[in-house]
């Protein structure tokens, strides 16, 4: 199973994942700023907070029958499924899976999956997983016998093909 991405060095030169981070952790940190407020109203329903400003974006590709689908997932929760004939399919995650999703975006163990450059696969027929976040870009081939999948890359996959599906 091979591990990440493979891209020549003009596309993996282009990404910067430290920014994302950084956009990450500010958008995490801006809703703190009014917190020493003593005289804010206080609201006694949940607010969603979006990801981190960013969207997720999952592209599965292959197999035997040559599928391309895509799984976008906004800010808000709202995601919105293509598959390679162009139908979609549209909702919405269920808080519990949108705050690990948000959790998940912010685990610096993506920026460090994406940095890794592997050889291609040797596997046919196999699925392919790409995983954007924001700049930030992970993969992987689902061929068992090469590699395992990146932790944090392929628990998003999952996710988002469970919460979609």
């Amino acid at each position: 199973m091979v591990r990440n991405r493979v891209a020549p060095p003009c596309v993996r030169s282009g990404m910067r994942a430290a920014p994302a981070v950084a956009a990450a952790v500010a958008a995490l940190l801006v809703p703190l700023a009014g917190c020493a407020r003593t005289d804010a109203p206080t609201s006694t329903l949940p607010q969603a907070t979006p990801l981190p400003g960013v969207e997720v974006v999952l592209v599965k590709s292959g197999g035997i029958a040559g599928l391309t689908d895509t799984i976008t997932v906004h800010a808000d929760g709202t995601w919105t499924t293509t598959d390679r004939a162009g139908a979609e399919r549209e909702g919405r995650l269920a808080e519990a899976d949108l705050d690990r999703l948000r959790q998940l975006a912010a685990d610096p163990r993506l920026t460090a999956e994406a940095a890794v450059t592997v050889p291609a696969t040797m596997c046919a027929d196999a699925f392919s997983y790409r995983l954007t976040i924001g700049p930030t870009t992970s993969s992987y081939v689902d061929c068992p016998p090469q590699a395992t999948p990146p932790a944090a890359t392929a628990e998003v996959v999952d996710l988002l093909t469970r919460a979609t599906g």
